[in-house]
């Protein structure tokens, strides 16, 4: 991780910035969860406050806040299974969406991965029916490898998509 994202906990995009999440922020997860809007995009999981609490404190999962203009706007999570290489899963408030700024976010967030923490393989795996994840990932510059059946961790049929900065 650069020194900024260390001290600061911050990684910047163009239009957006990430910063950890904490437990502060556990009670506005809560609500943003109860949103049916957003569940729907999570297999319509809601979590209590204390829930959100234990799945921030995750050691194999980092969870960050977007935010625009100073603003919270969604939820960004990086899971990892080995040491160079893991996913992203994201979520932005509804009318925080259809800007580009969940794009921004995730090259963002890709970028630093792959360029600061020398990871060699970022992917995202969004059910085939959420064109709207779809789109955005590709903005960012994910690009489709494989199609999945459902199985143990996904409800529905899912693509798994890797960030390509040459794409």
């Amino acid at each position: 991780m650069p020194l900024a994202a260390l001290v600061t906990g911050r990684v910047g995009g163009g239009q957006t910035t990430l910063r950890r999440a904490g437990a502060d922020d556990a009670e506005r997860l809560a609500e943003w969860h109860r949103d049916p809007d957003v569940a729907r995009f999570w297999d319509d999981e809601t979590f209590t406050v204390d829930e959100l609490r234990d799945r921030l404190a995750r050691p194999d999962v980092e969870s960050w806040i977007v935010e625009a203009d100073g603003a919270p706007i969604g939820y960004l999570q990086v899971w990892w299974d080995e040491p160079t290489e893991g996913g992203l899963d994201m979520f932005l408030v509804p009318d925080a969406r259809g800007r580009g700024l969940g794009p921004d976010a995730a090259r963002a967030m890709a970028r630093h991965l792959l360029g600061e923490r020398g990871w060699t393989r970022v992917t995202v795996d969004p059910y085939t029916w959420n064109e709207q994840a779809l789109r955005g990932w590709r903005n960012a510059g994910f690009v489709p490898v494989s199609h999945h059946p459902p199985d143990d961790e996904h409800t529905a049929a899912w693509v798994l998509m890797e960030y390509r900065e040459d794409r």
